[in-house]
């Protein structure tokens, strides 16, 4: 990877008129001798990202080049920016080792600007999904959430909160439909943070995300790792209902999500997402975790219910005294329920005499 220099650059000399990527956009000089750019594939607050070529490798692999520009005015927070981008740089190298994260291949500055080199996914955003062919069902909703809740797991596990989790940031991959999250808000964060007056510092200014989807602690500036949980959630309505999380109508007193009459979905699922668009952090699913064991009960809970008997006692088995019933636990009730299925099958089984004794035919 590239060393940093100590130049402090006067960042407000550069604007877009003014942007070397821009202006190589389309032609054949390569910037740093290696990347021709082909064309921009978005901008944002925080700096512009290029769809180029790496002409020096075989086959010239597409590639991504992200230009992120810090607004700082002097030397010492340029040098703090320069830390914090380096040291985020290095964490998004060690994420990319996950197959639904975009591989790191290089990260330096020049000019004012920080630049990432990422692997290119060639695919399409859930978004565009959506538009193309309509509102999810059900079942993809949790299939989605199957897919993506383990690469959120993995990112907390590493201390990172992605902090703009959405549609536009989840690619669907063309190649084996895998799905991937792209445009990570922690290198943004750590660059915004880098002004020597901390007094000065606004929502405005510092927040990183996307409004909607991200949760108010997230506007406080102090996101969480349920602030996540929160953004997927909304996506998940996305996905069900085709609106933006702004159409949708919002409770006046709470700010809760007015969502239930927007999706037929059932009681069970209906209660996850509710707890995972939460307000308030207390009443919101705190871990990954949380939500795949909520999932993964509620999608065992039909098998576990026709393991339960629901018959009343016989009129031979009733007692004739009152008696107080005496709690079961379910998953008692369970064995019990299995016992009697086997003991009924074993009854069913064909029997034979030979010589006045009785025999069973056995499996």
């Amino acid at each position: 990877m590239n060393r940093f220099t100590g130049k402090t650059p006067n960042v407000y000399e550069y604007g877009l008129e003014q942007n070397q990527l821009i202006r190589m956009c389309g032609s054949k000089q390569l910037f740093r001798d290696r990347y021709e750019i082909l064309r921009v594939l978005g901008r944002g607050g925080f700096g512009i990202t290029f769809l180029a070529r790496n002409a020096v490798l075989p086959g010239n692999s597409l590639c991504v080049i992200k230009q992120l520009c810090p607004k700082v005015t002097s030397a010492k927070s340029w040098q703090n920016a320069c830390q914090r981008f380096e040291k985020e740089a290095k964490t998004l190298g060690q994420l990319g080792s996950h197959s639904q994260i975009p591989l790191l291949l290089d990260y330096f500055q020049g000019n004012g600007e920080f630049y990432l080199v990422q692997e290119y996914v060639h695919g399409h955003t859930l978004a565009t999904e959506v538009k193309q062919n309509g509102v999810k069902s059900e079942a993809a909703v949790k299939q989605f959430l199957r897919e993506l809740l383990p690469i959120v797991r993995y990112l907390h596990q590493n201390h990172v909160i992605h902090r703009d989790i959405k549609p536009q940031n989840l690619l669907r991959c063309q190649d084996d439909q895998r799905l991937v999250l792209i445009d990570f808000g922690a290198v943004k964060e750590k660059l915004a943070d880098t002004s020597e007056n901390s007094m000065s510092k606004t929502a405005a200014t510092n927040f990183v995300g996307t409004m909607g989807f991200a949760p108010p602690e997230q506007f406080s500036l102090r996101p969480v790792y349920a602030s996540d949980i929160y953004a997927l959630g909304v996506t998940c309505l996305y996905l069900l209902t085709g609106k933006w999380p702004l159409e949708l109508e919002h409770d006046n007193h709470t700010g809760e999500i007015c969502w239930h009459h927007e999706v037929n979905i059932s009681d069970s699922f209906s209660r996850i997402l509710e707890k995972m668009v939460r307000i308030s952090l207390k009443e919101r699913f705190h871990t990954v975790d949380d939500v795949i064991f909520a999932l993964d009960t509620e999608s065992n809970s039909p098998m576990l219910t026709n393991c339960l008997t629901t018959q009343p006692l016989s009129s031979k088995s009733q007692p004739t005294e009152k008696t107080t019933p005496t709690y079961i636990p379910p998953v008692a009730r369970t064995a019990i329920a299995i016992r009697a299925w086997k003991a009924k099958i074993k009854d069913k089984k064909p029997h034979y005499k030979f010589n006045n004794y009785l025999y069973s035919v056995s499996n």
